[in-house]
Order: structure tokens, then sequence, then C-alpha cells
């Protein structure tokens, strides 16, 4: 290498970022060893910004254009330099290339679940996930909060920091938060708005504007989950008496499968109705003296011929076999007989 070679690689004449890695937020032009010419070309492209820096303290900022670096171009850092050459040598500064395109799809989710006092079910566990975007706003707060003197920053690199945050600010609204669970799975919309504006000063203070926020799922843990689909189905059902009635018919298909077909079904039914009846009526009646309570009343005689037919659609759905049909239907004729 001669000598002109080795001077022409000591200055800088073009300062530009033109790599295109995704998910790097900041990178630092290489420095080491070189200077600035004076009069050099600093290029920044859409969705960038370049920052100069003095002594670990940021001076200028461009958007995107093409610049020829001088005194005017650079009025803060030629103050804080003092040049008493007008530029007319070179000089060294840290350049710093910044990616303000929206980094759009980053993941949030709870890791554990957040509990909450919600107004109909008391203390819940929630679980929540979504996606959001965001972009660098501020250059000189997101440097000093999340870059500082790394060559580069990445959004993996900052992914931990920023869930935290977006998890404290939910933890938070959830907890002060009147609405009941119900009505936030009904209205994620409004829901993630809310949240939205909750996480957004939070994420300013690091340089990061939000620019959009979804909540995707809400849930409860599974054990939770279980005991609301009960009360749901209670509250559906009514009253005991036509839940047991609920619960007999759903075990019909299996007694049907099992040794004793519908002779065990029927025995269920007769059964389940008698004791959800009796159930119903000592819930109605508590004071009721214990002699009332302990004479269940007998299970309902139902027409044969109405019997009949529902055996006939059992049947049809293929519940019962021909066999077991003709066994009871010779039963039931007998009796009209």
């Amino acid at each position: 290498m001669g000598i002109l070679d080795f001077i022409s690689k000591q200055f800088i004449d073009v300062i530009q970022w033109t790599a295109d890695e995704s998910g790097v937020l900041a990178y630092r032009f290489p420095m080491s060893g070189m200077e600035i010419q004076n009069g050099a070309q600093l290029v920044v492209r859409e969705t960038q910004k370049a920052a100069f820096f003095n002594e670990g303290k940021i001076a200028d900022v461009f958007g995107p254009g093409t610049y020829t670096l001088n005194t005017q171009t650079l009025p803060v850092l030629t103050y804080l330099k003092n040049w008493d050459k007008f530029f007319e040598s070179p000089f060294k500064s840290d350049v710093y290339f910044f990616d303000t395109k929206d980094q759009i799809d980053r993941k949030w989710g709870t890791t554990q679940p957040l509990t909450i006092r919600d107004k109909e079910y008391g203390p819940i566990r929630l679980r929540a996930f979504g996606n959001y975007s965001y972009a660098i706003g501020d250059v000189e707060m997101f440097w000093s909060r999340l870059v500082g003197t790394a060559e580069r920053s990445t959004s993996e690199m900052i992914e931990g920091q920023l869930r935290g945050i977006i998890l404290t600010a939910i933890a938070t609204t959830l907890g002060q938060s009147s609405v009941a669970f119900i009505d936030m799975a009904a209205n994620q919309e409004a829901f993630s708005q809310k949240l939205a504006e909750a996480i957004g000063p939070a994420l300013r203070a690091y340089g990061i504007d939000v620019k959009s926020f979804y909540v995707q799922s809400l849930s409860l843990p599974d054990e939770l989950q279980r005991v609301l689909d009960k009360v749901s189905s209670m509250n559906m059902l009514g009253d005991l008496n036509r839940y047991v009635q609920f619960q007999t018919a759903e075990s019909i298909p299996i007694a049907a499968e099992n040794p004793g077909g519908l002779a065990g079904a029927g025995a269920g039914l007769g059964a389940g109705l008698a004791i959800g009846q009796a159930m119903a009526q000592g819930f109605a009646n508590p004071a009721a003296p214990s002699s009332q309570a302990q004479a269940a009343p007998a299970a309902p005689t139902e027409d044969p011929i109405q019997l009949l037919e529902k055996l006939g659609g059992l049947l049809a759905k293929g519940i019962l076999t021909q066999q077991e049909f003709d066994a009871k239907k010779a039963e039931l004729l007998s009796r009209i007989k």
C-alpha cells in the first residue's frame, strides 16, 4: 500500500448508511483512525436520521437529504469545537444513524397471569396477548436511554425492556379499571385504545412513539375459565331442576353405549329428575320440616305413546339399536292393552 493510498483512507468524504439490516435501529458509522474531511457529503435516506456527537453529547441532527458539511450545516458542533480555521482541517466526531420507520408486528404477552380485582367475580388472574408497532421519535432520548456507546442497537436487544414497560403499564391500568372482564373481552378495540394511551407516555420516555397497539386475546387460566363456564351454564338454565334435566339428557348417548343400554339411561333419568326436584324444592323452601325434605316425590309417569315417540327418535339418531327399540316397544304396547 502506497503512502497516498494510506492517506486517502484516513479522511472520510461520504458518510452514509446503506446496509439494509432488518431490525437494526441505531448504527454508529465506523470512525476508528479516520477524520471527516471538510466539505464531506452526508447522505441521509428516507426513514433515517443522522446525529453528530461531541464528547458523548449529541450536537446536530439531520433528517433525510444530502448535506455538505461545513460551519453552516454543523452550527452546534462548530460552536462546541470552537474551530479557529473555519473547518479548513479535518475533524473527528461520532456519527450515528437511526432507522425511523415503523417496527411492525412486535409481540407482547403476559408471561404470568396478572391478578386484578374484577367488579363481578372478585380477585381473578388475567392473561392477555397482542401485537404493536413503534418508531423512534426522539433520537437523542433513544440514544441516551437505550443505545449509549454500543456500535449498534437492534429491536431484539430492546425487546425485553419494551415488554417490561408494556406489562407494567397494563397491570397498572387493569388494576385501576372498573370494567368487568366480560366487558373487556367484548370491547377489545376500545380496550386496546385505552391501553395504548397508558403505554404511550412510558415508551415516549425512551424516545419511542407507539404507532399501533392491539389486544388480540383476553383469557382466564384454565381452572378459572371452567368455573366461569359453569356459572354461565347455570345462568342460562335458570334453575337447578332444569340443570339436572340438561345433564341427564346429555348422559343418554353415553349410557346407551354401556351395558344395560336404555334401561340404565332410564334409571338415571328417573333418579336424576327425582333428585333435581328434591333439591329445587329444598332451595325454594329452606324452612320446610325435615320430614317433608325426606319425602322425595316419585318420578312422574309418562304416557306410553309419548315414550314410544321418544324411543323412535332415539332409534333414528342411532342411540338405540333396533333390538332394544323392539323390546321396549313391546313392553309399552302391553301397557296399553
